[in-house]
């Protein structure tokens, strides 16, 4: 008797510039929201050193503690594992691929600015969030 196999897990890669706050925050919220229901990465076409601090503290504020991330550099291989490519400001520096499915999320870049001007950027991200899970089928954690 042939094992019944289970539906593949959906897969998201979130792209800026420095993969240092929007990113971050979009995959953090992600994976906690989704609670492994899906394979979540990101990455930046120029990325950073660190995650933005004030970023840090704003996921802080909402029990997501992201501190110890670090910014990655996107990768085609990175696209091309991943079903939806969400982009958040990195302009054409995203590789693309027909036949994968992208998203664009026109938010404001935390760079530069204190926790007060992230906080806005951060719950629209979880919102936006919140709806990509809701497309994909996956019920949000409370």
């Amino acid at each position: 008797m042939k094992p019944v196999s289970s539906p593949a897990v959906p897969s998201a890669l979130f792209v800026c510039v420095h993969n240092a706050g929007r990113s971050q925050m979009a995959a953090a919220f992600l994976a906690h929201l989704g609670r492994g229901r899906v394979e979540v990465r990101s990455a930046g076409s120029a990325p950073a050193d660190t995650v933005n601090p004030a970023v840090v503290e704003a996921m802080n504020e909402v029990g997501i503690d992201i501190s110890a991330e670090v910014p990655k550099v996107l990768t085609t291989e990175a696209v091309q594992a991943s079903d939806v490519v969400i982009t958040m400001g990195c302009g054409d520096a995203c590789p693309y691929f027909p036949g994968k499915r992208y998203l664009d999320w026109k938010l404001d870049d935390p760079a530069g600015h204190g926790v007060d001007a992230v906080r806005p950027i951060r719950d629209r991200i979880e919102q936006h969030v919140r709806g990509l899970l809701a497309e994909l089928g996956i019920e949000a954690a409370a």
